[in-house]
């Protein structure tokens, strides 16, 4: 398994070239790059290396020239968002990815499902997460038979029509697929190029284990976010963890975002790590910092320095010599 890094915002203040001297420097050979939604397109403009044959290879070639490869595209939105306009803009920068994914040779999208509003008539997004009263269970069903599941079986057979095989979908709350049994409803109701970005920080403070998630969903993790969360004891124990107080007020928070290592300790990592092994998933660790306690290359390389001694990077052993 190889170190990545999650891209999306944090060098967004610089070029492509610089971008990825850096990553280089910081000892990454791969990285996962924000191509539109809310990432962004800050490194990779899809619009414009889809227009212009010479942009895309000189984007090629700055991959090239710097020794980095491209373990994924990362094109998180809300395509089904209830105001049209929104949901239109984010599904035309999940094409897009797909158009330029298909001319990079990448079979890999991260992104979110999304999550519609309660009604045709909503204009806001509805997360719903409770089966009474029986209002929600009658949302629930509008957003899944009504709404998602259509999009997606028509969007992944693009998507597969260019090769993207692969539509890794964060489980992120706030959006209809936010667990191991909705990402599995949804994959099969559409097919298997539905599968995982699997992000262990997002389930942590559901009160999910990281390893008994990606023992249920053998075969279909896709991607995967190294990121860490601290549950908060205290304040969690006076208020659970559903919390909606903003990032920045750490103190006061059930859970916070944490650099890999600052929330969960190394045998809880060495875990992740091997269970990963024994469902077959090889690809990419990708390293996203949202610790808002440390400067992003402080928290990359808190990250790296407690990732890189537990990674297995061999192949794993077709037999057991001592057997």
């Amino acid at each position: 398994m190889n170190l990545c890094i999650a891209l999306a915002n944090l060098f967004g203040d610089k070029t492509l070239d610089e971008t990825l001297k850096l990553v280089k420097g910081l000892g990454f050979d791969f990285v996962e790059i924000g191509c539109g939604g809310y990432p962004g397109k800050s490194l990779c403009n899809t619009q414009e290396l889809l227009a212009d044959e010479k942009k895309l290879e000189e984007f090629k070639a700055t991959f090239a020239k710097n020794e980095v490869q491209i373990a994924a595209l990362g094109c998180h939105g809300n395509p089904v968002h209830p105001d049209k306009a929104i949901a239109k803009s984010f599904h035309d920068d999940f094409i897009d990815g797909c158009l330029l994914a298909e001319k990079l040779g990448i079979d890999t999208i991260v992104c979110f499902s999304g999550c519609p509003g309660g009604s045709p008539e909503d204009k806001t997004p509805n997360w719903a997460t409770c089966p009474w009263p029986e209002d929600y269970l009658a949302i629930l069903d509008y957003q899944w038979n009504q709404v998602l599941i259509p999009y997606w079986k028509e969007t992944a057979a693009f998507a597969k029509a260019h090769g993207v095989t692969k539509i890794a979908f964060e489980m992120h709350p706030g959006f209809c697929v936010y667990n191991a049994e909705t990402l599995l409803r949804l994959r099969a109701a559409v097919g298997d190029n539905i599968g995982a970005n699997f992000d262990p920080s997002h389930l942590i403070w559901q009160g999910m284990d990281p390893v008994a998630v990606i023992r249920e969903l053998e075969g279909a993790i896709y991607h995967f976010h190294a990121k860490d969360t601290k549950i908060d004891h205290y304040n969690t124990a006076k208020n659970g963890v559903l919390d909606t107080k903003h990032y920045g007020d750490e103190i006061h928070r059930s859970w916070v975002f944490r650099a890999i290592g600052y929330g969960n300790n190394e045998s809880y990592w060495r875990d992740i790590v091997s269970n990963l092994r024994l469902v077959g998933y090889d690809k990419v660790m990708s390293i996203e910092h949202e610790d808002s306690l440390m400067t992003t290359m402080e928290g990359l390389g808190k990250a790296i320095d407690f990732l890189k001694p537990i990674l297995m990077t061999e192949p794993k052993p077709s037999g057991m010599s001592w057997a």
